[in-house]
């Protein structure tokens, strides 16, 4: 009877959605419903949008209130066939409730305190800390222009019985904006010098982007550090890259030339907000924020190429690693991952661009979940 229930649950409007509010609801329980049509407004951090169902059906149930505010995946409603007993709809609710439920509450074990800044030599880095236990930690470095925001919806569900942690890499987000050099090895010796700092003798290593291209150069320099590797969308494993990316990204000051940069990040194009390109606009403008961003591309990208080999890194690592690439990917290609030994797994996800940790997130925490176990 449940293949004849389908749940309305609040959408993904963007990468850095994690709630949003049910301003109204434009249909009634009862009512036939078409796919694609606005069935309620929901407002998300300073704009509304209308929520178009999923599928046809009828509304049989409106399980959240207007004006509630429910995180994303949590139930908004029901669309059922009308043969479906209410008794059978009470029970796929219950079940669906206690089951997201039951997933908050182990999210909520594990929520993150604010970020601090951490000195690390002459450099302060803002660093995001979540979980507790024994387990060998984990750390996420972030790719150009990111922050640790990146791995908003990976860090605490990889937390649990280990400590994770995420960091601004510097010239990025909170951190310093004295970059050096800009190079991977430089970075990466940074975050070894963040590993001592905060006790991490080894961690797993999960990198997307430059971020990868800096897990390589940390386990190329200091290979006792890193436990397990996981690299997403990395750099450092080919020659290519899309330049009118890293060029655009530096260069647009303004919502309207950003923003379709900002599209080769993603498959979903709808999931590059407003607020996402008005946060990068702003960040772009703190002092040096510029000037550090250049100095990486020049140094990473001369010639509109990759600077850095480091694949013979990969291949020669003894322990755990990993490859997830989105098929879709406009910035790096998946095509980079081929050619490595059988024992490094390559997760291709379809549908999926440059940022699957955030497009796809439940696939990525899967895959290094079960890597770093």
């Amino acid at each position: 009877m449940t293949d004849l229930i389908t749940p309305i649950t609040m959408p993904k409007f963007g990468l850095a959605m994690t709630e949003g509010k049910i301003t109204s609801w434009n249909v009634s329980p009862g009512a036939q419903i078409d796919a694609g049509q606005e069935i309620a407004d929901i407002e998300t951090t300073k704009i509304t949008n209308g929520y178009e169902s999923p599928a046809a059906g009828t509304l049989r149930r409106q399980v959240a209130t207007e004006g509630e505010t429910l995180p994303v995946g949590a139930l908004l409603g029901v669309l059922a066939d009308p043969t479906v007993s209410d008794a059978d709809l009470d029970a796929f609710i219950e079940k669906f409730q206690s089951d997201f439920s039951s997933g908050s509450a182990d999210t909520a074990q594990t929520d993150h305190a604010e970020p601090t800044l951490v000195t690390v030599g002459e450099l302060t880095l803002r660093v995001q800390e979540a979980g507790q236990g024994e387990e060998t930690p984990l750390i996420f470095i972030h790719g150009f222009g990111g922050d640790l925001s990146n791995w908003m919806l990976n860090q605490n569900d990889l937390a649990g019985s280990r400590k994770t942690i995420a960091f601004d890499l510097p010239g990025h987000g909170g951190s310093t904006k004295t970059v050096g050099d800009g190079k991977p090895a430089t970075f990466a010796a940074t975050t070894a010098a963040l590993m001592d700092k905060l006790g991490l003798a080894q961690a797993h290593v999960v990198g997307h982007s430059l971020g990868g291209a800096i897990a390589l150069e940390l386990l190329k320099a200091f290979p006792q550090k890193v436990a397990s590797l996981s690299l997403i969308a990395s750099a450092g494993l080919g020659r290519a890259i899309n330049m009118d990316f890293i060029d655009g990204f530096i260069s647009a000051d303004r919502r309207k030339t950003l923003e379709p940069v900002l599209h080769y990040l993603v498959h979903d194009k709808t999931l590059i907000s407003r607020r996402m390109v008005e946060d990068i606009i702003r960040f772009k403008r703190l002092d040096g924020a510029l000037q550090s961003l250049q100095t990486i591309a020049t140094s990473c990208f001369p010639d509109g190429k990759q600077a850095d080999d480091l694949k013979p890194v990969l291949t020669s690592f003894s322990g755990p690693a990993q490859i997830i690439w989105g098929a879709d990917d406009e910035v790096l290609s998946p095509t980079d991952a081929k050619g490595l030994p059988d024992s490094i797994e390559v997760i291709t996800l379809e549908q999926t661009g440059h940022m699957p940790q955030l497009e796809k997130a439940a696939e990525v925490n899967a895959a290094i979940s079960k890597i770093i176990k």
